[in-house]
């Protein structure tokens, strides 16, 4: 006999692939949902620039666009996670992290943003960075500080209260352009 355990109406939990890799985005379909992505994160989302305004800026031209993606049947499927590494003219190798952000239907799967991180600051490990800056959101500091981050002055960005974050480069691997699984 069939056992029916969700109440007839109750909203059915969005499937979430246990499966994710990281990669550089490379092809047509990943650079239009890592955009996509970005865009419902900090405009939609969290309002960050606005729900009109463009969440892109003049570190996006050399920035390397990063993306978690799921698989579904063995093949990657969507982009659900997206971060940036860029470094700026400036001597000493110093690179920045940002942008990061999970798709909500990945947020509770516990490795993309943690993926997403050590995929960046091992492809910025890997083109010769020698010190690694991220700008967090307040709310965000303790789980950079997990995933071996520390704060090393306070800011604000678009008036709301950011910490600027240096990773710890030793706990790092490393990495070229290549795919990272998770």
């Amino acid at each position: 006999m069939l056992e029916i355990t969700r109440p007839y109406g109750a909203p059915i939990r969005a499937y979430a692939s246990a499966t994710v890799s990281f990669r550089v985005a490379a092809q047509a379909w990943q650079l239009r949902g890592y955009w996509a992505l970005r865009r419902e994160i900090f405009c939609r989302e969290t309002a960050l620039f606005g729900s009109h305004a463009s969440e892109r800026d003049a570190f996006d031209e050399s920035a390397v666009p990063i993306v978690a993606l799921s698989h579904c049947a063995g093949a990657e499927h969507e982009v659900v996670g997206v971060v940036r590494v860029y470094a700026l003219p400036e001597p000493g190798a110093v690179w920045y992290g940002g942008r990061l952000g999970v798709s909500a239907a990945y947020r509770a799967h516990g490795r993309v943003g943690a993926g997403l991180i050590a995929m960046a600051v091992g492809t910025a490990k890997g083109l010769g960075c020698r010190r690694f800056l991220a700008t967090v959101l307040l709310s965000n500091v303790a789980y950079f500080e997990r995933q071996h981050f520390a704060v090393i002055a306070h800011t604000s960005v678009c008036g709301r209260p950011h910490a600027l974050m240096e990773a710890e480069l030793h706990a790092f691997a490393a990495l070229g352009c290549q795919e990272r699984a998770a």
